[in-house]
């Protein structure tokens, strides 16, 4: 009862912290669009109020979430994964694709525009978590327990890097490849892959000579201030003139068109400008309570299947979250991969409240 009671709590502050950061989300995007959307659309609330869409449809989908029997969710695992895995595939269409910043990952269906992979990344997830539960008895085993999971990477890999959205590739791979730890699946064969897939991604890098100068301007973006590391420079500007305290809400003023996409990839570094210091270390510490209380939940789950869901659920947001804090801080090189329940984008943000309704799907599950 004890128990009960404590993931109750548990689930109850931890839907607290995804709603802290949706509302900061609403604030910020606001905060760092309005002067561009004014700009570009007359309206400084153009992009905000596409936000609250975004949330709108997002609390649909957690209510869906919330409400499927994990069971039907676990036995339905592998058709969900292929219906979204061929979802991702359309992108590859022409007349279906809606190209936006140079990359096809972008789906236009009768005027809606929505991004696949983002359904994809859950759904692949649910599909691994329900492999693992399933696949205990062949955790040493190659050809049973880590073939059809290299399968599957290697189809999610082909579709996305043609896209491409190499971001997205890094971030399930990176996901998947944790949760076969968790998992305790062999670390002899978990090693080989990992050992593989390191050179291998160096290798797709290198032939794109986008990302292969993304990698160069990383290491020095000096090289190219006015090109290639413009945006890195601008957003350390940002983070840098924030100082201890930031210069107030809605008072940046790299979002006056010196930084680009302020709303979206590189809104952190807004938010250190704003709120400085003290205002991004609150943050941040809302992500590790995040991840803090998603695998908190999950050590007293009934089933094998909704540990490995939640615990791959957090992982999901959690690398995404500090893929775009590395970007905005120069420490990682440039991936395209929006801060989880803040940055503008609806596809993202919808998928992110879907996953929250996931988690506490599970939590509910056990204290029913």
């Amino acid at each position: 009862m004890l128990t009960k009671q404590k993931i109750k709590q548990d689930a109850t502050i931890f839907i607290s912290i995804v709603l802290t950061l949706v509302m900061l989300g609403v604030i910020f995007v606001y905060s760092s669009s309005s002067f561009y959307a004014l700009e570009k659309f007359g309206s400084p609330l153009y992009y905000v109020q596409r936000q609250c869409m975004g949330i709108a449809l997002g609390t649909v989908l957690f209510y869906c979430a919330y409400k499927i029997p994990l069971s039907t969710l676990n036995h339905g695992s592998l058709f969900l994964f292929t219906s979204s895995l061929l979802l991702t595939a359309l992108p590859l269409i022409s007349f279906l694709t809606k190209r936006m910043h140079g990359s096809s990952r972008w789906v236009n269906l009768f005027g809606f525009i929505f991004q696949p992979s983002e359904i994809l990344k859950i759904t692949t997830i649910v599909y691994v978590a329900s492999f693992l539960s399933r696949k205990q008895d062949h955790r040493e085993s190659f050809k049973r327990g880590y073939l059809p999971v290299l399968f599957i990477c290697m189809f999610i890999s082909a579709i996305l890097l043609k896209q491409p959205d190499f971001g997205c590739t890094v971030t399930i791979l990176a996901t998947v490849l944790i949760m076969l730890f968790i998992a305790k699946m062999n670390m002899k064969y978990l090693s080989i892959l990992t050992a593989i897939a390191l050179p291998v991604a160096s290798f797709f890098v290198y032939l794109q000579p986008y990302r292969w100068k993304r990698i160069l301007i990383y290491l020095d973006p000096w090289k190219d201030p006015q090109g290639a590391g413009f945006q890195v420079i601008q957003s350390l500007i940002a983070i840098g003139s924030g100082g201890l305290w930031g210069n107030g809400i809605a008072q940046s003023k790299q979002k006056f068109f010196y930084l680009p996409m302020q709303h979206t990839d590189f809104i952190f570094a807004i938010i250190a400008e704003e709120i400085g210091f003290i205002g991004t270390t609150f943050l941040i510490t809302l992500f590790a309570l995040f991840l803090y209380f998603g695998f908190k939940i999950s050590w007293n789950l009934k089933s094998l299947f909704a540990v490995y869901l939640v615990q791959g659920l957090t992982i999901l947001v959690t690398i995404q979250a500090l893929i775009n804090i590395f970007v905005s801080t120069g420490l990682a090189p440039t991936k395209g991969i929006g801060l989880p329940f803040i940055s503008y984008g609806n596809t993202a943000l919808a998928c992110n409240i879907a996953i929250a309704g996931l988690i506490m799907n599970a939590a509910h599950d056990f204290y029913e």
